[in-house]
């Protein structure tokens, strides 16, 4: 079973022109895990970007677990459709995002067998202010 630690967070506008303070939240998933349980942890700190940089919203596994054949999910609640990321059996699904982040958000998937489970958003915008959520994980190995 995976025990998240959850965080609320918003994306607050921090100089209208160019900085954005981005915080992530891991919201409640019920997993069946092969291996034990498991947390997602993410940071405790907001995130802060310059418009046009990339960021990265971390986010692990604790202890590791490979999350490479799991699905995960990052969303935006306030959209619609609301998914910033999906990953399924192996593959990113640009066709489930919300068109604002198609071709910018991706997984370090070198390294989800090492439960590291961050999104990373290229590019960012203004309009990149929000919540974001990782939710939804499942184990397809067992």
């Amino acid at each position: 079973m995976l025990r998240v630690r959850a965080r609320r967070s918003v994306i607050t506008l921090f100089d209208q022109c160019s900085v954005l303070v981005f915080h992530t939240a891991a919201v409640v998933a019920l997993i069946h895990s092969c291996t034990g349980q498991s947390e997602v942890v993410g940071p405790l700190q907001p995130v802060v970007a310059l418009i046009g940089d990339d960021i990265i919203l971390p986010c692990h596994l604790d202890p590791v677990m490979d999350a490479f054949d799991m699905t995960l999910e990052w969303a935006r609640p306030d959209l619609d459709p609301r998914f910033v990321l999906v990953w399924r059996d192996g593959v990113d699904l640009e066709s489930k995002k919300h068109p604002l982040y198609n071709n910018r958000t991706s997984l370090f998937t070198n390294e989800l067998q090492s439960g590291n489970i961050s999104l990373k958003i290229s590019k960012v915008k203004q309009s990149d202010g929000g919540t974001y959520i990782y939710t939804n994980v499942l184990c397809s190995c067992c």
